[in-house]
């Protein structure tokens, strides 16, 4: 198992330096460019070379690639132009609402996915199957953000049942602790607080997790469907098992298999940023920080967040290989 997992860990040195490689070219190639987003209306020619020496932007684009490259290992990705603070620190005060808004996200479409895929596949054919399959194509079709408005509309405005923006009610004077407002409410026992971030984080997240639900719910038909035909279930059966062990140890446990991976490989993109629901519900996260950062040109945040977000991916598609190892081990002998 040790020699399954360094060798995933080094397979994910080549990902990530080409990652960089890309960004820093993309970013480079963009009209303006750091100068211009960085100086404003005092981007004259003069002002714009200055800065471009003051900062080694004139220097050649290896030498700046490297440059960028040693300050991003530790965590140096500069100054941000919007909010004036280095930009790890406004990652580390935004990243904890996404990682909420993630995992509710997640606990929405596990909790209503797998049993509606598991129900479909055990009633195959049957009107709840039939549904099941045209509900999971419209959730997979239907654009985010047209969802979020739409929930927001009905739910927030037409209704009042559930608030609209924002991750908490700006009348809560909430302790911070560790920026998750749900887990701050509970740790400090202001019990107010973390459920007005609970009530902030429905909207968001079932629009958000509309997605990986419809996906689950493919996913565990098809596992259970296959699994369900397998001969070692048809010889649980013969020897005369009980159907609720049947279903629990050889039909439940292997169907997840591959469910396991879809949800693991969601979640990785959940957490790199969910910019349109982020910016419907003005939730704050990492995904409208990015979305404010392309309208005000802050290359220093486009820059760094995007590339802490790809190591964010590429480290729970780690942690899903290695969940999958532990699950199958024939994963390992590959």
């Amino acid at each position: 198992m040790l020699r399954f997992i360094v060798r995933r860990l080094l397979q994910l040195i080549p990902i990530l330096l080409g990652l960089s490689v890309l960004l820093f070219a993309w970013l480079r190639a963009l009209p303006g460019g750091p100068a211009q987003a960085a100086l404003g209306e005092r981007a004259t020619p003069e002002a714009i070379a200055q800065y471009n020496e003051l900062f080694g932007l004139d220097e050649p684009l290896y030498v700046q690639y490297f440059r960028f490259l040693g300050r991003a290992v530790q965590l140096d990705f500069g100054s941000s132009t919007q909010y004036g603070r280095p930009v790890s620190e406004v990652f580390l005060e935004r990243f904890p609402g996404t990682i909420e808004l993630t995992l509710f996200a997640m606990l929405f479409a596990i909790g209503v996915g797998i049993p509606l895929g598991y129900l479909a596949a055990r009633r195959y054919g049957s009107f709840l199957d039939s549904a099941s399959v045209v509900g999971s194509l419209i959730g997979v079709a239907i654009p985010v953000f047209f969802l979020a408005y739409l929930l927001r509309l009905l739910f927030a405005v037409e209704l009042g049942w559930l608030p609209g923006s924002g991750r908490q009610d700006v009348r809560i004077d909430a302790t911070r602790i560790t920026n998750f407002y749900v887990l701050d409410g509970l740790l400090t026992r202001e019990w107010d607080a973390a459920w007005d971030a609970v009530l902030h984080l429905v909207l968001p997240a079932i629009a958000l997790g509309t997605i990986p639900l419809a996906i689950i719910v493919r996913i565990t038909r098809a596992s259970v469907l296959d699994v369900v035909n397998e001969d070692y279930v048809r010889t649980a059966n013969a020897k005369g098992l009980a159907m609720a062990t049947v279903r629990r140890r050889h039909i439940v446990r292997n169907a997840l298999l591959p469910v396991s991976t879809t949800i693991g490989l969601q979640t990785g993109l959940l957490l790199s940023g969910a910019v349109l629901t982020e910016t419907v519900f003005a939730f704050g996260g990492v995904g409208s920080t990015l979305y404010d950062a392309i309208r005000f040109r802050d290359f220093a945040v486009l820059q760094g967040f995007i590339l802490m977000l790809a190591v964010v991916y590429v480290l729970v598609n780690l942690l899903v290989d290695i969940s999958y190892g532990l699950l199958d081990p024939r994963v390992r002998v590959r």
